[in-house]
């Protein structure tokens, strides 16, 4: 059988990736705590101490652990440090699934990010909405900004990391 690997450039050092380009520094995030939440938020609220809907796109997040909504009835808790709450199916009506290793975080900072958006997605830079779940650069991401209007973060599922990085660097030139 073909080896078809050869057509694919291999994945950076994500330990020591960055790219400055273009008005835009990029880089990769690790050591998120990442859960997954399904199911009654407010009950999930109560019972993880963190408040409110979640960020959507274009919204700033911030703080040590923080939501971004994905749907309705789902959100990303993303923190610094683990989180208190177990995995699994809780009784007041919510599941937790960790999917740290499952989604890779690459945060975007600089004065051109608005028009690195624009040539990523749809999506209005100066607008937010209540979903942080977008199609940017042909994949879905969870897009909110973080800490500031200028610095955004991305979480796209691990397998998809090497083709948006390399899309990054594209379009960062341009």
């Amino acid at each position: 059988m073909r080896n078809l690997a050869d057509k694919w450039p291999a994945a950076p050092d994500w330990t020591a990736a960055v790219l400055n380009k273009g008005g835009v520094s990029v880089r990769t995030l690790g050591g998120l705590n990442q859960l997954l939440v399904s199911g009654h938020l407010a009950a999930w609220s109560k019972g993880s101490g963190l408040a409110g809907e979640g960020v959507g796109a274009g919204a700033v997040a911030s703080g040590d652990n923080y939501m971004v909504r994905i749907a309705r009835d789902r959100i990303l808790a993303v923190g610094e440090r683990p989180f208190s709450i177990a995995a699994g199916w809780h009784e007041a009506g919510f599941a937790v699934s960790i999917v740290d290793a499952g989604l890779h975080v690459f945060e975007v900072e600089g004065p051109s990010l608005a028009g690195l958006v624009a040539r990523g997605t749809t999506l209005d830079p100066d607008q937010t909405s209540r979903s942080a779940s977008v199609l940017f650069a042909g994949v879905n991401v969870l897009f909110y900004r973080f800490g500031n209007p200028n610095r955004a973060r991305l979480h796209v599922d691990r397998g998809f990391a090497p083709y948006l990085w390399e899309w990054l660097e594209q379009s960062a030139a341009l």
